[in-house]
């Protein structure tokens, strides 16, 4: 009789501890998001969390927050619009880059929402479901596993979203990299994808997403953030 095989989760890219891997989600779900004086107030405790992280994921978080440190509160916003709103290659919306704001991109969305539905929590109106900061903070406080699945998922479009960055010279890239850092290797398949992704650009079909909103706060439930 054949015995049953337990599945193992992917490994990631570098070893990280599971601990070090969720706050590196944590970090990133607050340093991608736009950058409200709120997070601005926190850059010096999260200099002191990424300096006990692994060199892999450590260097590139530090690196981000010097640059927090040494910019202007509003040439950072400018910079922050400038990069993710004004850019169609820079969305932070995971599914613009295969769908682009086709009704193909309704069903995707659908992915996320049922992930977040599963794990408890209630969708707003403010952000969609596959906005990134919102993945990680679902990931980091909510549903470690559901939310490394989702994140594995859409691993080349991570990447994708980490090179545009990075020939473009943001700063932003470093943030990406770490995120990068705790998933699993890209495969050849993922590879391909990302070539896919970079040659033919999100299509342009416009129709409304309303439907799919959530708010970007809608963790804070419960104890803490949860």
């Amino acid at each position: 009789m054949a015995l049953l095989k337990v599945r193992r989760r992917p490994e990631p890219a570098v070893p990280i501890a599971e601990r070090d891997r969720r706050l590196v989600w944590r970090m990133a779900a607050l340093l991608l998001d736009y950058p409200h004086p709120e997070t601005l107030a926190m850059v010096d405790e999260m200099a002191a969390a990424a300096a006990e992280l692994p060199d892999s994921v450590r260097n590139e978080l530090v690196e981000f927050l010097a640059h927090l440190r040494a910019t202007a509160p509003l040439d950072l916003a400018r910079q922050y619009v400038e990069t993710f709103d004004l850019r169609r290659r820079s969305s932070m919306h995971l599914t613009f880059y295969a769908y682009g704001d086709t009704r193909k991109r309704g069903m995707a969305l659908l992915r996320f929402k049922h992930a977040y539905r599963h794990a408890g929590v209630e969708l707003g109106d403010e952000e969609l479901p596959d906005h990134l900061p919102v993945l990680l903070e679902f990931a980091a406080t909510v549903d470690p596993i559901g939310g490394e699945r989702l994140l594995g998922e859409h691993l080349p479009v991570i990447e994708l979203l980490r090179l545009s960055l990075s020939d473009n010279g943001s700063p932003y890239a470093a943030v990406l990299a770490a995120v990068v850092a705790t998933l699993p290797p890209l495969t050849t398949a993922d590879r391909r994808r990302i070539a896919e992704l970079a040659a033919q650009g999100p299509p342009e079909e416009e129709v409304g997403l309303e439907p799919f909103a959530m708010d970007p706060t809608m963790f804070a439930q419960g104890e803490g953030r949860r």
